[in-house]
């Protein structure tokens, strides 16, 4: 059952071949087997899962079950959870209990659905390897020594590693689709703002968004049904009406017009991936599309003024954590002043830290000008170029990352290698595009490991749904998001 599709999960339970808590209970099994290992969960609570299990399976004996009714998924632990210990991987909440549900986990529940646990995460999503959270990195499920990804690499970690049927994420650069590629499963990045916000703990308030991490294209079509919805109490919430995600997906390709940006084939892809690109391309081709080639002149001043607007806004959105209303306190302070440094010094991480100073100083009244104002103009010629391109094309391909996942500790004291790791998502963000990674091939490493490499599609404003059935009929003639890693003792 652990590689089943969320469709095959969920005609199962509506037979009452397995019942919801049969079905998680092996997911249970699973997770007490292998995360002592991979990390890829920070809190579980399995007295609370089972009784959301056992409520699934009477929904389901009443006949009001829904798609994802009794299907047990894992939660980011960056969205807030009623009575579950949520930490958005710090220190500084590492105690903190959740008084309300995120949008996200409201929807999930409405729906039906099991909360298996929070997974791990980079510290506040601060991160693109999942080595900087507090309670320790988490381990690529198809190479023990190298990392998932970030920062949502619990929630990869897990899906590639079948410790759930599928999880959600958030991306701010790239921190849904960068793992995807690393671990080798489907993530989509929607348009920002179709996703509600609310009760998920922020890092860059114009940047992040939430989306689903599973097996498909089709899984996350299912799980966009759920997630998606205006929201009233998100400001940045777009009430976009409600869509069937799944209504595109036996759709043909031929005629489609994929644009190949020459910028996202340049130095710095390494070529092992690029011929992963370059063969997927050719099935596209297979399929019936056109390929086009585009220009996105500025994709590469896209790092420098993501780590420039999103520090700017981490800083102001983590200034609330000052140990006296919630969060860490120091044990030990002579005045408020000093309450605040330690506090502070003690919760955050070092990669927390560097952000928020860089933000600090690039907001600070000198600088302003130079730096902040500068960075949204250039983002405006970012989102400029997209708009462009798809004049001439319906979809833009290229790689997701610009390597296989790296070992662990390879990158921790070189900030800008791990900061390009995101050159070819951030720039979706910026503009506030939907983007996905699906697998597309496997990469033989030095050490002689298979390490999956993902294709990006990047969608227009809303185009979700083309973006899933360009992703479902690849997936319909190839089986590499079919491949699961070869856990120890040969067990899968």
């Amino acid at each position: 059952m652990i590689n089943s599709s969320l469709k095959s999960l969920s005609t199962a339970l509506q037979a009452k071949t397995i019942s919801s808590v049969e079905l998680t209970q092996e997911y249970l099994n699973r997770i007490h087997q292998f995360n002592p290992t991979i990390n890829a969960y920070i809190t579980l609570d399995e007295a609370k899962t089972l009784a959301q299990a056992q409520a699934a399976d009477a929904r389901i004996a009443a006949g009001s079950a829904d798609a994802l009714t009794g299907i047990p998924f894992a939660q980011k632990d960056i969205f807030c959870a009623k009575g579950w210990v949520t930490t958005c991987g710090s220190k500084m909440l590492a105690n903190f209990v959740a008084p309300y549900d995120a949008d996200v986990i409201s929807q999930f529940d409405a729906a039906g659905a099991v909360n298996l646990g929070k997974t791990n995460m980079d510290e506040f999503a601060m991160g693109s390897s999942n080595e900087t959270s507090f309670f320790g990195g988490v381990k690529n499920p198809w190479d023990f020594s190298r990392v998932p990804g970030g920062s949502s690499g619990g929630s990869a970690a897990a899906v590639a590693a079948r410790l759930c049927a599928a999880a959600t994420g958030t991306d701010t650069g790239g921190s849904i689709r960068q793992p995807a590629s690393l671990c080798g499963f489907t993530g989509l990045k929607p348009t920002y703002g179709l996703v509600s916000r609310y009760g998920m703990i922020a890092f860059a308030s114009s940047l992040d968004q939430a989306g689903p991490m599973a097996k498909s294209a089709e899984d996350c079509a299912l799980m966009m049904n759920v997630m998606a919805g205006f929201d009233e109490r998100d400001s940045t919430s777009v009430n976009h009406p409600k869509e069937d995600y799944s209504r595109d997906l036996k759709q043909s390709l031929k005629g489609l017009k994929i644009g190949l940006p020459r910028e996202y084939f340049a130095e710095g892809l390494d070529t092992s991936v690029a011929k992963v690109i370059e063969a997927a391309i050719e099935q596209y081709k297979k399929l019936g599309a056109e390929i086009i080639d585009i220009s996105l002149p500025n994709t590469s001043l896209s790092i420098p003024v993501y780590y420039v607007l999103a520090p700017a806004e981490a800083s102001s959105n983590l200034s609330r954590y000052d140990g006296v209303r919630f969060g860490h306190r120091a044990a030990q302070y002579d005045d408020l002043m000093d309450m605040y440094m330690k506090s502070r010094a003690e919760g955050f991480g070092a990669e927390v830290k560097r952000r928020i100073l860089i933000g600090t100083y690039v907001l600070s009244a000198g600088y302003y000008d130079a730096y902040y104002l500068k960075a949204q103009q250039i983002r405006r010629l970012i989102a400029q170029d997209f708009t462009d391109a798809f004049k001439k094309c319906d979809v833009i391909m290229g790689p997701a990352a610009p390597s296989t996942a790296f070992k662990i500790g390879e990158k921790t004291d070189d900030p800008v290698a791990m900061y390009l790791q995101d050159i070819y998502t951030i720039s979706t963000n910026l503009a506030g595009l939907p983007g996905m990674s699906i697998p597309a091939g496997f990469v033989m490493s030095e050490d002689g490991k298979d390490l999956p490499a993902g294709l990006q599609i990047i969608g227009n404003y809303f185009d979700e749904a083309r973006m899933l059935n360009v992703a479902h009929q690849y997936q319909q003639v190839t089986d590499w998001h079919m491949k699961m890693p070869v856990m120890p003792e040969g067990k899968q």
